[in-house]
């Protein structure tokens, strides 16, 4: 339960700290002139697309829904019928390359915002094959498991370990469709990264989201979490 609340926590942290940059607070009905936000240095920016907006309304919403997993994680793991079952080696080689493919999403973003299109379109491929390669491999990873004899009901924690992961690569796939979909226009002829930049950014967000998740979960599963918590209990006690 600490873990959930920690994570939720951060999430908060992270949303209260964007809304204070965004100048939410502000009283728009005492400011008179442009439209256009101010930033520190004094220069006029754009207001924040609705479409970015959107996107982390979404993401609190899937993190609030992976905190309730987590939660009752943690609850029916306290039952005498919980085992753990292994970690397959090869959630090592997905959690590299999925933090891989945010980091290829992350030049992505750079290379948009300065106009580099030569550039931009490897780092889109990279970040889009390194994805499908995250996928590919979580599949082969529950073949692994289920050759191995953990089945689905046969374990509480069998059942937690594929709802989980499952969720996550559904949310994954989600992402890829819109990431394709921006690599795709990328290639296209006489096209300005400028009308990318967004899509791109959108992106980039959706993914480091989406690792942070990940790295959370594998954290669960490795048994990382529950030293954590024991570690929280022992300080608090």
């Amino acid at each position: 339960m600490s873990v959930v609340l920690i994570f939720l926590a951060a999430i908060a942290a992270i949303m209260i700290w964007w809304l204070a940059g965004q100048r939410l607070t502000s009283k728009p009905w005492l400011e008179t002139g442009s439209v256009l936000l101010p930033d520190h240095h004094g220069t006029e920016r754009a207001p924040l697309p609705a479409v970015k907006i959107g996107l982390f309304v979404f993401l609190g919403v899937v993190g609030a829904l992976f905190s309730l997993a987590v939660s009752a994680y943690f609850m029916r793991a306290a039952s005498a019928d919980w085992w753990g079952m292994p970690i397959p080696r090869l959630l090592w080689v997905n959690t590299a390359a999925l933090a891989l493919s945010s980091a290829a999403l992350q030049w992505a973003k750079r290379e948009a915002r300065h106009g580099r299109m030569e550039s931009l379109r490897p780092a889109l491929a990279t970040g889009l094959a390194l994805a499908v390669f995250f996928l590919a491999g979580q599949i082969q990873a529950w073949r692994e498991l289920v050759a191995a004899g953990y089945v689905l009901a046969d374990n509480p924690a069998n059942s937690f370990f594929y709802m989980l992961t499952g969720l996550h690569g559904l949310h994954i796939l989600g992402g890829l469709a819109v990431l394709a979909h921006t690599t795709v226009k990328a290639f296209a002829a006489d096209i300005a990264p400028e009308r990318l930049s967004l899509s791109v950014d959108l992106s980039a967000i959706y993914s480091h989201f989406m690792l942070a998740v990940w790295l959370l979960l594998f954290a669960l599963f490795a048994g990382w979490a529950n030293d954590f918590v024991d570690l929280c209990r022992t300080l608090i006690s």
